[in-house]
């Protein structure tokens, strides 16, 4: 039997992120899910480090890797659109959730369920996806930061409901995270080398 899974999800790397503002820098899906995996775990290893969580770190880590798969089927929603009401935001979730079952429908039978836990968001563990979107908005902050100090202002009003949104996540790894990493991503190379 053959498969055009990986085929199909490779080409993620294809679909540009924030489609309806002007961008500085592009950043294309595969980058966010890769750096969204990163922030994950480190969420989760602030939790079971600092405050006495007991997360299956790894699980969160591959979940975060497939978190927007089902975009290669939907596309890249804006925030702002995919919001914008209950009856999109409804329907959106629906054509997601399909597109995450016909994905894993490509796998070969004996690896649909192998993937499932990490594909199927909800499936997931309700403490893994909270990582997950907290890691996914952090991702989202840095980037609307980044393209505000290359001085492009169509990402100020976005970087700061992010923030708004980030300061009513109550999950205390977040606020480590923040405290601890963010303030580096300001740093020139030079610098980050001092």
């Amino acid at each position: 039997m053959k498969s055009h899974f990986f085929a199909y999800i490779s080409k993620i790397r294809w679909l540009q992120r924030w489609g309806l503002k002007r961008n500085s820098v592009a950043e294309n899906v595969m980058e966010h899910s890769w750096e969204v995996s990163v922030i994950s775990h480190a969420l989760a290893l602030i939790r079971n480090c600092y405050f006495d969580g007991n997360l299956d770190v790894n699980a969160i880590v591959v979940a975060a890797l497939y978190h927007d798969c089902s975009e290669v089927l939907t596309g890249d929603m804006p925030s702002p659109i995919k919001y914008h009401s209950p009856e999109i935001t409804k329907a959106y979730k629906s054509i997601e959730k399909q597109a995450e079952h016909e994905l894993l429908n490509l796998l070969p039978k004996k690896l649909q369920e192998e993937y499932r836990p990490v594909m199927i968001e909800e499936e997931l563990p309700k403490e893994h996806k909270a990582i997950i979107k907290a890691a996914d908005t952090i991702s989202a902050y840095l980037k609307c930061k980044m393209e505000v100090a290359a001085g492009n202002q169509e990402f100020s009003i976005a970087e700061k409901n992010i923030e708004d949104k980030l300061k009513a996540i109550n999950l205390p790894e977040v606020q480590f995270f923040l405290d601890t990493f963010t303030s580096s991503y300001e740093l020139t190379l030079d610098e980050l080398f001092k």
